[in-house]
């Protein structure tokens, strides 16, 4: 093992950067900022057939998105590469090879129907499906009489019998496995390509990998590796099983669970800040010591330490996640998350592609009226339909003042006071609204009230005159007519 902290994140890709995913990511990165040491991403892209177009360049875009930075990578380099798999074949043809001139591994030529057969009949007994091992001792005439079959062969690695297989694992403590529960695994399959077991297992000794933090649907992979590392005479490195993410309802969380946003692109384009996902993600199964919960980057990477990591599943809370998020947008400055929320009102139709200078003026003050609201950019859409109604909705409490005895009067003296009112501003509104206040005795919710709940359908909003000057002086005209008729 290493002397120097080295982790790394190594993502197959096959999808998108998943909330999962970005928590290894979050964890490997801040214990090695933590400790002073090196982090690494690595491509684990030997599943040739379940790879996905743009799935490594999405990976790296949005880890860097949520502010984690690497020290090397198929992007930067560094001294340990190449860091994508499929570009280290030749590389493991080498220790296969060992393996199998010592016969630590040997060629099997069983058909998958066989295997299946096998299965099969395991399940049949009562017994759990595992490889027998019936080519591990083929002779060398059994052996030519496959490959004339046409058959390939894939390489297992031959396990040792009655042994225990034990390592302190940094979360979970100390975990043993039996070997006699384990089959003998395929190492290489019949294309010529390794599987993950193998391939991980060289890729961290050789890139001096001293801790592996990973989820702890892994665990059942680690004797595997152990074996692998044991045949080598190689020094395993420390372990890590993080607990897994579950849902509200305590179920592991699915790529097909639809009450969870699953991928980190996905919070980008809602508009979420990727320094509150990164804050969320932390506590996704680590805590810090104290009630403290609003951390910055830099603030987890000085407290990060893996003892603090749980033991027990870890809730995706997405009212949590709202509660953070909206924290973070009210403390942001109003142009960044202006030019978050206009994406939205564009693509909502609610505002042109291309915005004059009174437009974006305009929207600038739209969004900062509601900003504090924002769980996320596009909140905005819902949160503002009132300006683009042709009158208001009325909410049923609005329903409800409206029908006060007072509210024709009352609305019909601001009517006046907007029709001669020659700049409609905030501080026009406001005096209009006194001068109302003066002409017909009504003051508090008898007065603000109807007014309100006329022109926006609401009863509670944000500040009524910015409000109104956002709505326009024609649109405040029309609407109060429209109540008056």
């Amino acid at each position: 093992m290493s002397e120097q902290i080295r982790v790394r994140y190594a993502p197959s890709p096959t999808g998108h950067l998943h909330i999962g995913n970005a928590r290894t990511a979050l964890f490997n990165y801040l214990f090695a900022r933590n400790l002073g040491g090196k982090f690494i991403i690595r491509i684990e892209d030997t599943d040739v057939k379940r790879n996905v177009a743009g799935g490594e360049e999405n990976q790296l875009t949005y880890l860097k998105w949520l502010g984690i930075d690497w020290d090397e990578s198929i992007d930067i380099g560094g001294g340990y590469g190449p860091y994508r798999q499929t570009e280290r074949l030749d590389l493991y043809r080498e220790y296969w090879q060992e393996l199998l001139d010592k016969g630590l591994a040997y060629k099997c030529y069983c058909t998958e129907e066989e295997l299946e057969q096998e299965r099969e009949e395991q399940t049949a007994r009562g017994e759990m499906p595992r490889y027998s091992g019936k080519h591990r001792s083929l002779t060398e005439e059994q052996r030519t009489a496959f490959e004339a079959e046409g058959r390939i062969p894939s390489i297992r690695f031959r396990v040792p019998e009655n042994r225990t297989y034990t390592f302190n694992d940094l979360v979970k403590g100390q975990i043993s496995f039996e070997s006699d529960g384990i089959g003998d695994f395929v190492i290489v399959k019949k294309d010529g390509i390794p599987t993950y077991n193998f391939a991980v297992a060289l890729d961290d000794h050789l890139m001096a990998i001293s801790h592996v933090l990973r989820g702890e649907d892994h665990i059942s992979n680690t004797p595997r590796q152990l074996m692998i590392y044991e045949a080598f005479g190689w020094e395993p490195p420390v372990f890590g099983h993080m607990t897994l993410i579950v849902n509200e309802n305590r179920k592991k969380l699915s790529k097909r669970d639809e009450s969870i946003i699953q991928f980190i692109e996905q919070y980008d384009k809602l508009g979420y800040l990727p320094e509150a996902m990164f804050n969320f993600i932390t506590l996704l199964g680590w805590s810090p010591e104290g009630e403290q919960e609003m951390f910055t980057r830099e603030e987890l990477v000085s407290v990060f330490t893996a003892n603090r990591l749980s033991k027990s599943p870890a809730v995706f809370d997405t009212n949590k996640l709202s509660w953070m998020n909206n924290e973070y947008m009210k403390k942001s400055d109003v142009p960044r998350i202006v030019e978050l929320c206009i994406p939205h009102l564009q693509e909502a139709g609610r505002l042109p592609e291309a915005l004059s200078a009174s437009e974006h003026a305009w929207a600038h003050d739209l969004v900062a009226l509601y900003q504090d609201k924002l769980r996320f950019a596009a909140d905005i859409v819902p949160l503002t339909e009132l300006f683009f109604l042709p009158e208001a909705a009325d909410e049923d409490e609005a329903k409800t003042v409206l029908a006060e005895e007072q509210v024709p009067v009352v609305l019909q003296a601001f009517l006046e006071q907007v029709k001669a009112m020659e700049a409609f501003d905030v501080d026009g509104i406001k005096a209009a609204i006194k001068s109302v206040q003066q002409a017909t005795g009504f003051k508090g919710k008898q007065l603000f009230m109807p007014i309100r709940a006329a022109l926006t359908g609401q009863t509670h909003g944000p500040d009524l005159n910015q409000t109104l000057a956002l709505l326009g002086q024609a649109k405040v005209e029309q609407r109060l007519q429209g109540r008056l008729v």
